[in-house]
């Protein structure tokens, strides 16, 4: 029951950047991999979409220091609600009668609460009426929170897990009890349902919520980019950016083509569970670092996208498959998108004959000249620096020179071509 959109703290990003592993295929402290003396990054080649609104551009920072571009859609907004009736209300309420427990979910929430009440004139009284009473922090950002605004937390959960908030409450037993819960945007299945069945008055604060963002163009475009393949992964940092992402591919009825494609082609990194829900429930397979931080996240996708890679023996080299180039004995080579097209089709059957007519029809865009697929192939040869990966059977088309009898276990036949 885990929720994240707050989540993690800079040290993270920092942390998996200092890290070195040794070993084949290991990061370095660059945030490469070795190959001889050429370094390359592991999110090279592979392009990863970002839905966040909020750390958007520390998420974006850490992808492309490992070597990713980035497509940055934020499928939401943070909206503050200082001048709010609902917060103004709940906050009246809690200074005219005390609740037993504050539940206390994010930093930037319990901030925005304590601000925005010394904007109303009743700052003082509602840290009074804090400082007497039970407050539980969910995690070490909001208790750093809770602190610099002179309070003290009672208790937090090892596992910054509401589902252990749940628990504790519940054990301790809340028949009676006035509970205020600082909400924060999105949706705690079940915990307040389980709290009032136990006999608990629940008082929501809601400090902040989501709305669909003011520039709808840039989640469009990620839209169309994920049903073209031209990404290889999301990024989700929160259940409302998912669930707003799949809202606007409804309206423009291609909810299931996205959909489809998140089951299939384009890898859904979630930062934990409760972010991974809405995607779940529709079929999507995600991803999911064991710690909800956005440093896990990401060195989750430095390992998931590279094995996800095709990887071939081709003609005495090593050919990697990636989202926009191929890496070739450890060299990344950037590929236009007609021969990535072009690349995947002989992939998909190595060794074998792929035809002209059928090399065609992989071509983006609409044509009937199969001039255009030997312009493209004379590209993608270039591109990739060695003519003799690529085959041309006359009168029948072309295939990968695929090595006859790979080493046992050397290569990675991978899944995503």
């Amino acid at each position: 029951m885990r929720e994240h959109d707050e989540a993690t703290d800079r040290r993270d990003g920092h942390a998996e950047d200092a890290r070195a592993r040794d070993g084949r295929g290991a990061l370095n402290k660059r945030g490469g991999h070795r190959d001889g003396e050429r370094q390359l990054k592991p999110l090279a080649g592979f392009t990863v979409g970002v839905t966040a609104a909020r750390r958007a551009e520390e998420l974006g920072a850490l992808l492309e220091r490992r070597g990713a571009s980035v497509l940055h859609a934020p499928a939401l907004r943070i909206v503050p609600l200082a001048d709010d009736t609902e917060l103004l209300d709940a906050t009246r309420a809690l200074v005219a009668h005390a609740p037993d427990t504050v539940i206390a979910t994010t930093a930037i929430g319990f901030r925005g609460w304590v601000e925005a009440a010394e904007g109303w004139g009743l700052g003082s009284e509602l840290l009074k009426r804090l400082a007497d009473v039970e407050v539980l922090a969910r995690g070490p950002k909001v208790r750093g929170a809770i602190r610099a605004a002179g309070l003290k937390e009672t208790w937090s959960p090892e596992s910054e897990s509401m589902a252990e908030v749940l628990d504790r409450l519940l054990a301790q037993g809340v028949d009676g009890h006035r509970i205020a819960l600082q909400l924060h945007g999105e949706p705690l299945p079940g915990f307040v349902e389980s709290l009032r069945a136990a006999g608990a008055e629940v008082v929501g604060v809601p400090v902040y919520r989501w709305m669909p963002p003011e520039d709808i163009a840039p989640v469009d475009r990620l839209i169309d980019a994920t049903l073209a393949r031209g990404v290889d992964a999301l990024t989700f940092t929160s259940a409302p950016a998912a669930a707003s992402l799949l809202e606007r591919a409804d309206r423009r009825g291609v909810r299931e083509e996205l959909l489809g494609a998140m089951r299939t082609d384009v890898l859904a990194a979630c930062v934990g569970p409760v972010t991974a829900a809405p995607l779940e429930n529709e079929g999507v397979p995600t991803a999911q670092p064991e710690r909800f931080r956005l440093g896990p996240l990401v060195q989750l996708l430095c390992t998931r996208l590279p094995e996800r890679a095709r990887t071939l023996p081709v003609a005495g080299r090593r050919v990697a498959i990636r989202g926009s180039g191929a890496v070739v004995d450890g060299e990344l080579r950037t590929v236009q998108p007609a021969g990535m097209a072009l690349l995947r089709a002989l992939a998909r059957r190595p060794g074998w004959v792929v035809s002209r007519a059928e090399l065609l029809r992989a071509l983006p865009g609409p044509g009937s000249d199969e001039h255009a697929v030997e312009t493209a192939m004379a590209r993608l040869r270039a591109a990739l620096g060695d003519a003799k990966l690529i085959q041309t059977v006359v009168k029948r088309g072309y295939r990968l020179a695929l090595d006859a009898a790979p080493e046992s276990g050397k290569y990675d036949a991978g899944t995503d071509a």
